[in-house]
């Protein structure tokens, strides 16, 4: 009596003297073998004059694949057949022989499916497989209706891609909600009799919120999850851009403590977003994320600018933060039925895109403690703080200083002011996407992470500072408005360099670490603003624009000199 059992896989079995192939039930039951546990049919055949041929043609292999097709639904073989996965033995190496040496066994118990055949106390599998065909390979007929069965899975929409279209809405609506106010208060001023410097203190007590709470959103983020923070942000700021009507009717200290609540939604926002794409976008595609995201914000200062005066025309300045402020339920709605902290929490995702993700990014639980020492001992950490710094000078200035400048220097009207303070964020939407797209194509071509953020943020310091060296040698208004575009196009650079570096030194602290270095960010708009018209009352635009240039310079080194993409913070 031979070995107890054949190969689970069905190739052949063998005693030292012969060897055995299957059959169809239909063929005569002389030199069938019936091994123990169940009963298999098999040939037996010779193996000098069966292996003669074997080598030179293939009319084995088509022999065995026949009678395997033809006699499945007699032949009662294990669980490889019954779920018709059909092997398809290529070369003698597949049928258990490595030149002329047959190849090592193990014992393993056997999974059958067909009731009449009960297992045997053990079995002989095959340990060893040539490495250019898997067991579990498939026939045509098979493989087709296998495949028809996963098609719907592989047209599934990345849902990495889905957090980063949420996100990218969010900040469409932040924008929004953000700069209704700057058109907005002319009406409310001449209606509630408010002076100038009234208006600059409403204006600016939105940054006394969203001061608060960048640190804050970041540890928030790093240990609850991003997607509780982002929704408890914009559900937040929402209801203060809502309110805003109604608290203005009641006082001025009323409309001031709105304003401050809508900062401290938005503030957590930078830093909830920042954790959320940490854990679900991979290192070759995070540039473009971050750059589609931050595109957002762009976009939506040029919706609130183009929405705004028409609303106000129509349904008077109410209608600008009802209408605006309504928009976040909608989008509350999809985060809580779309959105998850991490791939490991999302049942729908699918597991390729699953091990892409995770495969990728290595630190994923949440931050239980904030490991503040180590952090600010880190020097890549105050090139951070130090370039978040230095960026946000010269962009704030630009941003909260441009419609001034259009009128006072290029002589432009208040409508055409208007009009082309547009243009820089455009730009910026447009070229944050281009350098997204070149730095995820320089890491996918091999060039190392640290090169890649050198080189964008380099090009988001000496683009702006460039430009703006040239304004004072330009003649003609649409000379300056080019300056000022490509300035602010150049800027956008910065999202796949510092922006995007957060993610690269310490993945688990992104939001703390956004946190930081935005709040540094903000504390340089509130002074470049203040400083700005400090300058100009003393000196001329060209003394404004070199103290920027000077900022960017001295960002440009220190991030040269102590920036790193790679991984810090564990």
């Amino acid at each position: 009596m031979v070995n107890k059992s054949p190969f689970h896989n069905g190739y052949c079995c063998h005693s030292s003297r012969h060897f055995y192939r299957p059959v169809r039930f239909s063929r005569p039951l002389d030199n069938i073998t019936i091994f123990q546990g169940g009963v298999s049919f098999y040939e037996k055949i010779d193996p000098l004059q069966s292996f003669q041929g074997i080598h030179s043609s293939r009319n084995f292999y088509n022999e065995n694949l026949r009678q395997r097709t033809l006699g499945r639904p007699h032949s009662l073989f294990s669980s490889f057949l019954s779920s018709s996965n059909l092997l398809h033995p290529r070369n003698l190496d597949n049928l258990g022989f490595s030149g002329n040496k047959c190849k090592t066994y193990e014992r393993q118990p056997l999974l059958r499916t067909h009731s009449s055949f009960q297992p045997s106390d053990d079995e002989l599998t095959i340990s060893e497989v040539d490495s250019s065909i898997s067991p579990d390979e498939p026939n045509e007929a098979a493989l087709s209706e296998r495949d028809s069965e996963k098609a719907p899975s592989s047209a599934q929409f990345p849902k990495r891609w889905v957090i980063v279209l949420l996100c990218f809405a969010a900040f469409l609506l932040c924008n929004m909600d953000r700069v209704n106010m700057s058109i907005a208060i002319l009406p409310m001023s001449a209606e509630f009799n408010w002076n100038p410097a009234t208006v600059g203190l409403i204006q600016s007590s939105f940054f006394w919120g969203y001061l608060l709470t960048q640190i804050v959103g970041g540890i928030w983020a790093d240990k609850l999850g991003g997607k509780l923070v982002l929704g408890f942000g914009v559900v937040w700021w929402s209801v203060a851009t809502v309110l805003t009507p109604i608290a203005a009717r009641f006082g001025l200290p009323f409309l001031l403590f709105a304003r401050a609540l809508m900062g401290i939604g938005e503030g957590v926002a930078m830093p909830a977003m920042n954790n959320l794409l940490s854990k679900w976008i991979p290192v070759s595609e995070r540039s473009r994320s971050l750059a589609l995201v931050y595109s957002g914000m762009y976009l939506g200062s040029v919706t609130g600018l183009a929405f705004s005066p028409i609303l106000i025309d129509k349904f008077g300045w109410p209608s600008v933060f009802y209408s605006f402020g309504s928009l976040g339920s909608l989008w509350f709605a999809l985060w809580q039925s779309k959105a998850y902290s991490s791939p490991r929490e999302d049942p729908e995702i699918s597991e390729n895109e699953k091990k892409l993700i995770l495969g990728a990014n290595l630190s994923k639980d949440p931050a239980s403690d904030i490991p503040w020492r180590l952090i600010l001992s880190k020097a890549p950490v105050w090139a951070l703080i130090i370039s978040h710094f230095c960026h946000n000078w010269g962009t704030f200035i630009l941003l909260t200083w441009m419609p001034t400048y259009y009128n006072q220097v290029l002589k432009f009207n208040l409508t055409e002011s208007g009009l082309f303070c547009v243009l820089p964020w455009l730009t910026m939407a447009v070229f944050a996407n281009i350098g997204g797209w070149i730095a995820d194509t320089l890491v996918q071509k091999g060039l190392s992470i640290t090169t890649v953020r050198k080189i964008m943020q380099s090009i988001g310091f000496l683009g702006p500072a460039f430009f703006l060296t040239q304004l004072g040698r330009v003649r003609t208004p649409a000379m300056a408005v080019l300056c000022m575009a490509c300035s602010q196009g150049s800027d956008a650079f910065s999202q796949s360099g510092l922006y995007s570096n957060h993610q690269d030194i310490g993945p688990r602290y992104a939001g703390v670490l956004l946190g930081l270095s935005n709040t540094a960010g903000v504390l340089a708009g509130v002074f470049g603003t203040a400083a700005t018209g400090y300058i100009l009352q003393r000196g001329s635009w060209n003394d404004v624009f070199k103290v920027a240039v000077a900022l960017y310079l001295v960002g440009t080194l220190v991030w040269n000199l102590f920036s790193t993409g790679e991984k810090i913070l564990d």
